[in-house]
Formats: structure tokens, C-alpha cells, sequence
């Protein structure tokens, strides 16, 4: 029988194939470095585990798009894989697909969660956040990423996921306990490499849309702009982490170039740049580059959770990308691809 190469094309193979050998390699080097009694090789593995988390992630994203496989079935069988190594098998594959895919063609931020109301009822916890979020720890992720674990259980319209969700839960749960009861360092670096990813997704989440969120998610209300296609390129933005060097960008596997993953969101993530200028030009006043990107994480780490600095212009479209590249934007938390709801 002959050989059928089940990624779409040679160069699929070659780039896809080559960062999931990456995540997975890297992931179980990851996790026995931190099992070491050496300092050096535990920071190293630290770094290469988180690192693993968060290629994981982006491909998971890939999977929902169908670009590294022929089948769709099989990239959904890839992406319920990656979730496991990036946190996120709590729910289903599909609920992040059908989530994402919503936020394509509704041009939206759909959701279940009201998370502005949550911490408005609960503003100790809003304030216990906000001294996490001063010291760079992501709180706001963290309540997000908690709620995904049992989103089962607080979701009306996921209450048949629960055994899978508890039995996720148990599974997870208990190889964290037991790699705690072996090694309680390697627990905690654990811990801290998931934080890593957290605080790296939303970094390149942050700033990629000037949307609002709409309680939508589960709902027949019509998102505003559903399927205006200027409007939405209008509304996102590129945040690259280098618009001059190519491989800084392949950390996140491309994920900055996000005007042009909108325009076309089938192209794989090795051919985003290529597309990127193919569309909007080599100019870089077209991007918002790294350095302003960090000077906003910083400045407004706190703010950004209720967006209440009131030094921040209340702005959109050009005359967003125009302050973003200033640095006089707060960018949004919570966006994430991973939590479905």
C-alpha cells in the first residue's frame, strides 16, 4: 500500500509536523528536567515546559482551523491530544472550535461568562486580583482557566459533559498529586510553567481586537457586524513580535500577523507573514511592534482587568492601532481561544 501523507501538503509536513514534534518532545523533556536536582537544568526545563504548553496551544488553534491534516477528523483528534498538554481537555474539542468559529464569523467576542459582572458582585475578589495582576501573576486568567475546569457544573448548556468532565478532572488531578507526593519542587515549577503560558497567550491576545464580549454564546442573538468582512479587518490588529526577523515570530507560531489570519483564517501559521505582506505591504506603521506591546503589559497590568484608567483614550479602529502603537492602550484580558465559554 502505498504511503499517504496525511498532512496537507510536503511543506505542511515539514512545518507542522516539525512544531508538534517540538511541543510533544519538549513537553516530556520538560517535565523530567524538572524532576532533576539540578538548578540549572530545572530553570531550563522550566522554560522549555511552558514553552511546550503554549506551541500546544497555537496548534491546538491550528486544529480548530484544519491546517495541518487532510481529514478534519484527524486534526480534531490532534487537538484533543493538545489539550491535555496545554490544560484544556476539561471541555470538549469542539466546544473551543465552535466557540472560535463564532468569534470568526460574528466578528465578536461571544461568550458565557460575564466577567465584569462577576467581579462587580465580588469586588474582594476583584481586589485580591489586582494585587496578583501587580506582581505580573495572571489572576484574571487564572479565574478563567478554574472556571473551564468545571465549566460543567456551572454551565447550564454543558450539564451533559459532566461525568467527562469529572473523570478529566480525576485524571489530571491525581497525576498532579502524585507528581506533588514524588517531587514537590517539580510540582510548583508545574504551576509556574502554566502560569508562563497563561500570562504568554494573553500577552498576544491582548490586543488583537478592540471588541467588545456579548453574552451571545449560547443565544440566537445576531451579532452587530456578522459577516462584514471591512469592518472586522478594521477592528484587528498585528502584533508581532518582529516585523524584520521571521523565527522570533515562530515562538507563537506566528499568531501576531492576525489581520492577515482573519483575512484568510485556513492558512497555516508558516504562511501568515507571506500573506501578511502580500496584503497590508511591508510597512511596519501597519503593525503594533514588541516594544509598546511591553510598555502597555506593564503599565496597565491592573487596569486592563475593568478597564478603569482613566488616562486610556476610549478609541477604536485606526485611532486604536494608532494609540497602541503609542502606548496609551489598555488591551483586554480573558480573550483566550482555550476557554470555551
Amino acid at each position: 500500500m502505498a504511503f499517504t501523507n496525511p498532512f496537507k501538503d510536503y511543506e505542511t509536513a515539514l512545518y507542522q509536523g516539525g512544531a508538534l514534534c517540538y511541543s510533544l518532545i519538549a513537553y516530556v523533556c520538560g517535565i523530567a528536567g524538572i524532576l532533576t536536582d539540578y538548578v540549572i537544568v530545572n530553570l531550563f526545563s522550566l522554560l522549555l515546559l511552558g514553552h511546550s504548553m503554549v506551541v500546544s496551544a497555537y496548534l491546538v488553534h491550528e486544529c480548530a482551523h484544519n491546517t495541518l491534516f487532510r481529514e478534519n477528523k484527524d486534526n480534531a483528534r490532534m487537538g484533543v491530544l493538545l489539550t491535555w498538554i496545554c490544560g484544556a481537555s476539561y471541555g470538549t474539542f469542539e466546544d473551543i472550535r465552535y466557540k472560535h468559529f463564532r468569534h470568526h464569523v460574528d466578528n465578536d467576542d461571544v461568550v458565557w461568562f460575564d466577567y465584569e459582572a462577576f467581579f462587580k458582585r465580588h469586588p474582594g475578589i476583584l481586589k485580591f486580583s489586582d494585587v496578583l495582576e501587580f506582581f505580573y501573576i495572571p489572576a484574571h486568567e487564572i479565574i478563567m482557566h478554574g472556571l473551564m475546569m468545571i465549566a460543567a457544573f456551572v454551565i447550564p448548556e454543558r450539564r451533559d459533559q459532566r461525568i467527562r468532565n469529572m473523570m478529566v478532572i480525576l485524571i489530571r488531578g491525581g497525576l498532579f498529586v502524585l507528581l506533588c507526593l514524588y517531587n514537590i519542587k517539580a510540582g510548583l515549577l508545574y504551576v509556574i510553567a502554566y502560569l508562563l503560558m497563561m500570562t504568554v497567550l494573553r500577552f498576544m491576545d491582548s490586543l488583537q481586537h478592540d471588541y467588545g464580549y456579548h453574552l451571545n454564546l449560547f443565544t440566537d442573538e445576531r451579532s452587530e457586524h456578522k459577516g462584514d468582512l471591512v469592518w472586522e479587518q478594521a477592528h484587528t490588529f498585528s502584533n508581532v513580535i518582529s516585523f524584520k526577523t521571521a523565527i522570533p515570530n515562530w515562538l507563537v507560531l506566528n499568531f501576531g500577523f492576525h489581520n492577515a489570519h482573519h483575512a484568510k483564517p485556513t492558512t497555516p501559521w508558516f504562511r501568515l507573514p507571506a500573506l501578511h505582506r502580500e496584503l497590508f505591504g511591508d510597512r511596519p506603521d501597519k503593525v503594533i511592534t514588541l516594544l509598546p506591546q511591553l510598555k502597555m503589559f506593564h503599565r496597565y497590568r491592573v487596569t486592563r482587568i475593568m478597564h478603569d484608567d482613566p488616562s486610556v483614550p476610549l478609541v477604536e479602529g485606526h485611532d486604536f492601532l494608532v494609540a497602541a502603537q503609542q502606548g496609551r492602550v489598555d488591551g483586554g484580558n480573558a480573550a483566550s481561544f482555550l476557554t470555551s465559554f
